[in-house]
């Protein structure tokens, strides 16, 4: 039985959700998104990523509800609608809530801890693994991740929502968040990420996947092998049960990106049948070999990431690592290559050069600049007019995805204050 004051709180706020999504403001920037994706930008879209900022863009202090599935509910509504009346980006409200399905995947018959560092609030701010694999002979202890699906919990907690606010908004289950445990907050549902090198890393550590590829180059094909076979079987599980939605909506196909694009079915029309992979985006990138050379890359870890790559539709590559020394062999393995992230590690003209018309020229501006107790506005704007100038002399079709903003100190103002010197950079 759900509290009335619970209920009150979920509806108030599924009706003003319904409102925003209902603006001609997000049509106009459904286009936007899809022309960028399309190849056709009619002008750059910027979208500032709120999840990450840990618990000050919506203080847990402000949260209502008692029912812990419907207080995350709350959590995700506050941050979504808040977003939409302050920030001033090209967010996308869609008149519905997603609700993902509640899948659950083993290990890999190892387990890491996890060393978290705090700060003197209590805070997260590091934190490091066990590695579990530390010589070629641990290898043998490595297996396939079972999955699993709980489906009556999912539409158990489908029709809570639905009693709750089902007649003001719609409920839609499918996808699933592979970061996020929490049932009613699932930021990343709908995101396909391939993630074999972060994997890699949990398992063997950052100083052997580095040394193991001069000392033991056979332990690496094995291990990348080994991902690549478990990533294959996850995704195709989640295919063959049904489990898959499109993910060419407000969904993160990427990293902080929406997947509005033409190539792939949409969600508003979506094709007769289950949901297949070649129908959406996956999320393919390798943050922990940016110090491998690109030639080691392309053939230690490369093949591997792409031939995941390819059961997608289309693929966007990268997160914070540089990609301006290795993209021709990335280009070359990934022929559904669409968007690629061009972090602050890039050379912005170099990159842009690359890319050209061909690829979407995804932005990711420096988060240190925004964040804490004193962001350096010169800095930032420095930032955007380097971009602003790679991207107008080379025609790219761009996207401004600021990400890993994870404390503004409580203050929610900078963030229109960058977009607004973001539209006034980039001539919006």
């Amino acid at each position: 039985m759900v509290a009335t004051k619970d209920r009150q709180v979920i509806r108030s706020l599924a009706s003003k959700w319904m409102e925003l999504a209902h603006q001609p403001v997000m049509a106009q920037r459904k286009r936007l998104w899809k022309a960028v994706h399309d190849l056709k930008m009619i002008r750059p879209v910027i979208l500032v990523e709120t999840c990450m900022m840990i618990d000050e863009f919506v203080p847990p202090a402000e949260l209502q509800c008692e029912d812990p599935f419907l207080r995350n509910v709350e959590r995700t509504m506050r941050i979504e609608t808040r977003h939409a009346e302050e920030i001033g980006d090209d967010v996308v409200l869609e008149p519905c809530f997603r609700l993902p399905w509640e899948v659950s995947v083993s290990n890999y018959g190892v387990s890491w801890d996890e060393f978290h560092c705090t700060d003197a609030a209590g805070r997260n701010t590091a934190y490091s693994f066990s590695f579990p694999i530390r010589a070629p002979e641990d290898f043998s202890k490595l297996r396939i991740r079972s999955k699993s699906v709980d489906r009556k919990k999912t539409l158990a907690l489908k029709a809570v929502l639905e009693d709750v606010m089902g007649d003001i908004l719609p409920v839609r289950v499918g996808n699933n968040d592979q970061f996020v445990p929490d049932s009613g907050y699932r930021p990343w549902c709908g995101m396909e990420f391939i993630g074999l090198t972060m994997d890699l890393f949990k398992l063997c550590g950052n100083e052997r996947l580095l040394y193991w590829v001069y000392d033991e180059p056979d332990m690496i094909h094995r291990m990348m092998a080994f991902l690549r076979d478990d990533r294959l079987a996850y995704f195709r599980w989640l295919e063959q049960e049904g489990l898959l939605d499109l993910n060419t909506d407000n969904q993160m196909a990427g990293p902080c990106m929406y997947g509005y694009v033409s190539d792939l079915p949409a969600v508003s029309d979506p094709p007769a049948g289950p949901v297949r992979l070649n129908q959406l985006w996956g999320w393919a990138e390798s943050q922990e070999t940016t110090s491998v050379s690109p030639s080691m890359f392309a053939e230690f870890f490369l093949p591997y990431i792409a031939q995941v790559a390819e059961v997608f539709g289309l693929t966007y590559w990268g997160c914070c690592e540089r990609i301006d020394d290795r993209f021709e062999p990335i280009r070359k393995a990934i022929p559904t290559l669409r968007s690629v992230s061009v972090s602050g590690w890039n050379d912005f003209d170099k990159a842009a050069e690359l890319l050209g018309r061909d690829f979407v020229y995804s932005r990711k501006p420096v988060p240190a600049h925004l964040s804490g107790d004193y962001p350096d506005w010169d800095m930032a704007r420095q930032d955007l007019v380097k971009t602003h100038q790679a991207v107008t002399r080379n025609g790219c079709n761009t996207e401004i995805l600021f990400r890993d903003v994870y404390t503004i100190s409580f203050d929610r103002p900078r963030l229109r204050r960058w977009v607004d010197m973001c539209k006034s950079v980039f001539q919006m």
